[in-house]
Order: structure tokens, then C-alpha cells, then sequence
């Protein structure tokens, strides 16, 4: 359904690098970046937008797609290691179905920061 989400972020170069490296196992690179902010994606195109606000941003959810559970897993290792705080370490959810297999991290401002792979374990 979205095309693209952007939001602010109150210090723009710790939450570039914080998101660069947490989904680095899922070839998130920058796409465009200039004085409107930074926007991450793959394929040449930017699906995430990061702007420096004043304000301090409403905590968000945001989910990415995983392949499979090996990035889940190294989404994981790679956030903490870029200061993420564990939220939730890899595993099944199965009160959201069967194969839900996720990983959540809280990132720079508060956001909770997931990846989730959909797909049975290979």
C-alpha cells in the first residue's frame, strides 16, 4: 500500500547510520540525500525518508520484509551493534500466525524498529 514513508528524526546523522547499519542485511542503501534529508531503500529506490526535525518525533512502529530468517537474525545482531536496544530477539510470533518470525530493536527517538520474515524456515 505505501509507496514511501518519511519522518523527522532529531539528530539526522545518528539515525542515518543507526538505519544503514541495522538494515544493512537487507541491502538498505542511501538513494538520495540533500539538504530535504536522506532516503533509504534498494533498487535505486527510496522507500524510507529521514528529515532533522526540532521536535522530538512520536515513537513509530516500523516493519521491514525479510527474505528469510537469517536477516531477521542479523537485522537483529547488526541493530544492537549500531545501539539499538533489544525489543524482542528473533523468533516465531505464532499469536500473529504460524510463520511470523521477527525482531525488534528500539532506535535513536524511540522507534520501535522491526523485521519479519513471513516464510516457513527453509
Amino acid at each position: 500500500m505505501f509507496d514511501h514513508v518519511g519522518f523527522g528524526v532529531t539528530r539526522l546523522a545518528e539515525s542515518k547510520a543507526f538505519f544503514l547499519r541495522a538494515l544493512q542485511p537487507l541491502a538498505v542503501a542511501v538513494v538520495m540525500e540533500g539538504p530535504y534529508g536522506v532516503g533509504l531503500g534498494r533498487g535505486g529506490k527510496p522507500t524510507l525518508w529521514l528529515h532533522e526535525s526540532g521536535d522530538k518525533p512520536a515513537p513509530l512502529h516500523l516493519a521491514f520484509t525479510a527474505e528469510n530468517r537469517a536477516q531477521v537474525d542479523a537485522f537483529h545482531e547488526a541493530a544492537l551493534a549500531a545501539g539499538g536496544k533489544d525489543n524482542g530477539a528473533p523468533g516465531l510470533r505464532p499469536h500473529y500466525h504460524a510463520n511470523y518470525y521477527g525482531a525488534f530493536v528500539i532506535g535513536p527517538d524511540g522507534h520501535n524498529v522491526e523485521v519479519v520474515c513471513h516464510k516457513p524456515q527453509a
